[in-house]
């Protein structure tokens, strides 16, 4: 379980995120919502020690990773595999290389180069992206980055893993494409997902509980009929602002 207590950052004078308290169940895909700039990539990177907080604290799996040494913070953000929003992948970089860093740049366990090239094989074909090995980035579509950028987040066969606007940026079927593959890892795998983003087609597609970031603090948190089904003004012209029309009766 990812608990959430109490969080609070700023930025100068921009308080982006105020008191946020959340609670991610182990299994569950999580989507966590709201307009641009509210906060959600802020909270994902707190979530992995990527950024301190200004107040409040993250247990992982009941520990508290501000209270964690260094080394212990390290075996703790093991557990985790995130998706940038750009992919951040290497251009200087193969596909291959791109993928195999968190092996190759382990300190704890030394992999051969047979179990590197294994693995890194396994993980593409888990995204669709078999026999890209030798492929640089710049020879790959957008939608191909991200399951690049994923197979990479997988590596490790992490517990967790945290999706920072996985589908911004491309056409309505390759973010179609990526949301089959978000829900297809969750069944196969078994982890708990945590997707930060304001594409409400996608939260549909894939999330099983949704919250909603509003004024720095969680103002919602629910199911997809739930938060469809509500009165509540904001919720409303937030959906409405997205152009999201559910392809699903609820």
């Amino acid at each position: 379980m990812i608990e959430i207590e109490n969080i609070w950052k700023s930025f100068g004078e921009n308080n982006v995120l105020r008191g946020v308290s959340l609670e991610i169940s182990d299994g569950e895909t999580h989507a966590i919502i709201g307009k641009s700039g509210c906060g959600k990539s802020v909270l994902l990177k707190i979530i992995v020690a990527l950024l301190k907080p200004d107040e409040g604290e993250i247990f992982i799996d009941g520990e508290n990773i501000f209270a964690a040494d260094e080394k212990r913070l390290y075996e703790i953000r093991k557990k985790f595999g995130f998706l940038f929003q750009s992919a951040a992948l290497f251009d200087s970089l193969t596909v291959a290389e791109n993928i195999a860093l968190p092996l190759t740049e382990s300190e704890e366990k030394k992999f051969s180069a047979a179990e590197i090239s294994r693995l890194v094989s396994e993980k593409l074909e888990m995204v669709g992206l078999e026999k890209t090995e030798n492929l640089k980035p710049s020879e790959l579509s957008g939608g191909m980055q991200k399951r690049v950028g994923l197979a990479r987040a997988l590596i490790t066969n992490p517990k967790y893993i945290l999706y920072d606007e996985p589908t911004t940026g491309l056409d309505p079927i390759m973010s179609d494409s990526i949301d089959a593959l978000i829900k297809s890892l969750n069944e196969q795998l078994n982890v708990t997902s945590i997707i930060v983003t304001h594409d409400m087609f996608s939260v549909e597609n894939v999330a099983e509980r949704i919250s909603m970031i509003h004024e720095g603090e969680i103002y919602f948190t629910g199911s997809l009929s739930e938060i469809l089904s509500t009165d509540d003004e904001v919720i409303k012209n937030f959906i409405k602002r997205t152009g999201f029309v559910s392809q699903k009766i609820l």
